[in-house]
């Protein structure tokens, strides 16, 4: 838990969820910290001993412990963007995300999103940037229009994202974002119900759990909707039947499609009856608030249970 990004709070949160929902019957769970100056093993008492980088180890009262299973809880670099995946795979440790490509790739959504339009997947009208790149407003608005959303490509939880209403207020998003990531991805205004989907790996096979409307009262699904109580979130979501079923259709294909295992979280927003496809989360939050838990529980599926069948299935 942890991590390098502006989300590390978050990921502490999920961690700490983890760790006090672990069966202690079946697990002897230890919570690692993950920061740019320190790895850490930290018991109970807060006390902190350093991890060996070198077999992802810890020295306890002169015990050389190692891990069977890393649970990751990471939102944000190094634990969702594939680093962390090519490291514990580099060492031969089973972990609960997905493999090093598929973080990678989903991390960053431009990259995500060109792989997946050959396969009829929708998405919004998109501009790229790249720091430096010379920045012609007019062209940009041409192409997506006004209102449009200004993102950091590579990164989670809202951060360096804006709405822009106004043409003016362009740059003023554009700077925002490049605060966050050096390349930007500028795109369309889609008006329809928002939804965020889970799909997991469950008992060896694709599951798509029930579907959560998202209904901010900001003026989109920013950082306060999602941590701060300004959203509704409704499970299971307010949908047509054919709405539903397309949604399911397209959020199991893209599942499959990219080889996904571990637990994902996908945003769509519906354009009449069609999902068209905002992001991907592979490491999602898993406090008891956040939205994948929400839907494992109308599922039938208790925090304990999900968090036992991702161990479960690393370990295949």
């Amino acid at each position: 838990m942890g991590g390098y990004s502006s989300e590390y709070q978050i990921s502490l949160k999920s961690g700490n969820v983890v760790y006090e929902v672990l069966n202690t019957k079946k697990y002897n769970p230890y919570r690692i910290h993950i920061f740019k100056d320190k790895w850490v093993y930290v018991d109970d008492n807060e006390n902190e001993f350093p991890i060996n980088k070198h077999d992802f180890s810890v020295t306890i009262n002169n015990e050389h412990i190692t891990f069977d299973c890393v649970f990751n809880a990471i939102h944000g670099s190094p634990g969702e963007d594939g680093y962390i995946q090519g490291y514990l795979e580099l060492l031969g440790i089973p972990h609960t995300s997905c493999n090093m490509y598929q973080a990678g790739i989903t991390f960053n959504k431009r990259d995500f999103l060109s792989i997946l339009k050959p396969y009829g997947i929708k998405t919004a009208e998109s501009f790229y940037l790249n720091f430096g790149d010379e920045i012609n407003e007019a062209e940009i608005i041409k192409k997506v229009g006004l209102p449009c959303f200004v993102k950091a490509n590579k990164a989670g939880s809202s951060f360096g994202v804006t709405k822009v209403h106004k043409h003016e207020d362009l740059q003023n998003a554009i700077d925002v974002a490049f605060k966050e990531d050096d390349e930007i991805i500028i795109e369309s205004f889609l008006d329809g119900t928002e939804v965020s989907i889970g799909v997991i790996t469950y008992k060896g096979e694709t599951k798509v759990l029930p579907i959560t409307e998202i209904v901010s009262e900001n003026d989109f699904f920013d950082y306060e909707a999602k941590y701060l109580g300004k959203s509704q979130e409704i499970t299971p979501a307010r949908l047509t039947k054919t709405q539903e079923e397309n949604v399911i259709a397209v959020a199991k294909k893209v599942y499959e499609v990219l080889k996904m295992k571990g637990f994902s979280r996908s945003e769509y927003i519906f354009k009449n009856d069609e999902p068209y496809l905002l992001e991907m989360n592979t490491i999602p939050g898993l406090t008891k608030a956040s939205i994948l838990p929400q839907q494992a529980a109308v599922a039938g599926i208790s925090m304990s249970d999900l968090f036992d069948n991702a161990i479960e299935e690393a370990f295949k």
